[in-house]
């Protein structure tokens, strides 16, 4: 029998990430080779007609498993019903301005589409922010969306491990499937720490830890975590934008996995609503391992933290405690 469709929003549609998004959510690659979807996609009246493009490319491009498309500028008939929320839309940072314009920038503009999603999307519904601050949008979204469970409201921090997979694969010369268990911990910023204390690698001889295989504790304590920080920003010095593509194919690996489940064994990052694992101060979206099962993430527990990466996570909390007292001050 064939299933219901699922609705999928994408905020932010016409844009970079967004046109990347939307034909592989089309295609089956967040939910599936046999997930029917009717796609939803918001932006703002500005970019109308370039929405309009979007829509039309995506009839043209006849994906089988399409079953519909909603393009609009309006918050309120993008979110009726929706399943899954990916919120690509938000002020970007502009030359010359502070953080804290930028916050309030966005603080309005998850704080609007909080309340449509709260009173019109589906019940259940799962929300991942990708635009940024990813973490601090996801945190006022879900002051502004209360009835939406803290669990279902994450934040993108799975294209940074997925940098860092990428990172250890070409450095070790292995196939990138054959590495997992890296983590990103804490803020999509350059404060995050990509760690591989416990991350493995599948060889000939059976599984291996990749600090072993790398045989470079400096390099995988320094080189390695600031080529991952800094990635974004290298990308837009070489292709003169932000990376679109693999910011698309990261928010389909998180919500796949979310969705379908991570495979027996491995982990993957996600920014989550802290319950103060791993001295992590509770109350903040922040990154840590998760296995997902039945549609539900469960923080990876017990893994021993050693001093070095311990000063790491609590840099990247501070400033996530930081960007939460700007943001809650942009609230008043």
């Amino acid at each position: 029998m064939a299933k219901e469709p699922v609705r999928v929003l994408v905020t932010g549609a016409a844009g970079q990430i967004g046109y990347a998004l939307v034909p592989m959510i089309a295609r089956g690659v967040m939910l599936g080779p046999d997930q029917p979807v009717i796609l939803h996609m918001l932006d703002i009246p500005p970019a109308a007609e370039a929405l309009n493009g979007v829509k039309m490319e995506l009839v043209d491009a006849a994906f089988p498993l399409l079953k519909g498309v909603v393009a609009t500028t309006d918050v309120v008939e993008a979110c009726t019903g929706v399943n899954i929320a990916v919120m690509v839309g938000g002020f970007p940072r502009k030359e010359g301005m502070e953080r804290k314009d930028v916050m309030s920038k966005n603080v309005s503009i998850y704080k609007s589409q909080a309340s449509a999603l709260e009173k019109h999307a589906a019940a259940n519904c799962k929300v991942l922010v990708v635009a940024n601050p990813a973490n601090t949008n996801a945190l006022i979204l879900k002051e502004f969306a209360p009835s939406i469970p803290e669990k279902n409201i994450t934040c993108l921090t799975r294209l940074d491990h997925n940098r860092a997979l990428g990172q250890i694969s070409e450095r070790l010369n292995v196939q990138v499937s054959d590495v997992k268990n890296v983590i990103i911990w804490g803020n999509h910023s350059s404060t995050q720490y990509p760690d591989v204390n416990h991350a493995t690698v599948k060889t000939p001889a059976g599984e291996k830890p990749v600090r072993e295989l790398v045989k470079d504790d400096a390099w995988l304590n320094a080189e390695f975590i600031t080529t991952v920080q800094q990635r974004g920003a290298a990308i837009i010095k070489a292709r003169k934008l932000s990376s679109a593509l693999s910011a698309a194919s990261s928010a389909c690996d998180h919500i796949r996995d979310w969705v379908l489940g991570t495979p027996e064994g491995t982990w993957v990052s996600m920014g989550v609503y802290s319950d103060g694992s791993y001295n992590v101060p509770a109350g903040l979206i922040y990154s840590f391992p998760v296995t997902c099962q039945n549609g539900e993430w469960k923080i990876v527990q017990g893994l021993s933290i050693d001093e070095f990466s311990r000063k790491k996570l609590d840099l990247t909390a501070d400033e996530l405690s930081e960007e939460k007292a700007l943001a809650y001050s942009c609230l008043t």
